[in-house]
């Protein structure tokens, strides 16, 4: 976590990745330098590295006839950390169309009733998301339609707008592998060679521009919005 003066804005940037040396990790640390060079606080939180548990337990059951139960101190620690950012960036490879088991988990026991949810005034109300979703998939390859669609609607409409949240992006940043793949028509996984040398280079490139892309556009849409 870096230091600026305490009126700073606070981007909580929220890794889901077991390796730091992951191109998850690379863009997430990328994401996060751009939004101190724009003024922000950084809070980093890499799930693994702070060892969360993502498994829902008795203490962080939601109850439902009681909206200020108090859950588990591990959590309540998180909830403080969404309340203190401004924004929340999520940096993860896509699993399944989905995201990954520890950063769902994240948010079935963190962003809980009470807290993130059922209260006519939201708690979470204002501030802004951007997702951050690495791909296998190559950027030509049919699926990928239907991938940012599935993705905008269950973590947009049903997690970040359910939430309170006043403004959500999903960024989608495909060809994520060394070797290509797609589905073919028959149903077929095709693995092509793996990129290597100046190719290489210039593929992971491409994906660094794209990500900082979606970076740029969402501190745009902070200047629009003021």
């Amino acid at each position: 976590m870096t230091q600026h003066d305490s009126h700073a804005r606070t981007a909580l940037v929220v890794v889901a990745h077991h390796r730091t040396d992951s191109l998850t990790a690379h863009t997430a640390r990328r994401a996060a330098e751009r939004l101190e060079a724009a003024g922000y606080r950084i809070d980093l939180l890499d799930l693994h590295a702070e060892g969360f548990d993502p498994r829902m337990n008795v203490a962080d059951q939601p109850d439902w006839g009681n909206r200020e139960k108090a859950y588990s101190d591990e959590t309540h620690a998180h909830m403080q950390r969404i309340l203190d950012a401004d924004a929340v960036v999520a940096v993860f490879p896509v699993y399944w169309q989905s995201v990954p088991a520890i950063l769902k988990g994240w948010i079935d026991r963190v962003w809980n009733y009470g807290f993130a949810y059922g209260r006519s005034k939201p708690r979470l109300a204002g501030k802004r998301m951007l997702w951050l979703g690495l791909a296998g998939a190559t950027s030509d390859d049919p699926v990928v339609e239907g991938m940012q669609t599935v993705l905008e609607t269950n973590l947009s409409e049903g997690i970040a707008y359910y939430c309170g949240f006043s403004r959500s992006t999903v960024g989608l940043l495909t060809d994520a592998e060394e070797r290509p793949q797609r589905i073919d028509a028959q149903g077929n996984l095709l693995v092509g060679e793996a990129v290597a040398g100046a190719e290489r280079e210039a593929q992971y490139a491409e994906l660094d521009r794209r990500a900082q892309k979606f970076v740029e556009g969402f501190l745009a849409e902070e200047l629009l919005a003021v």
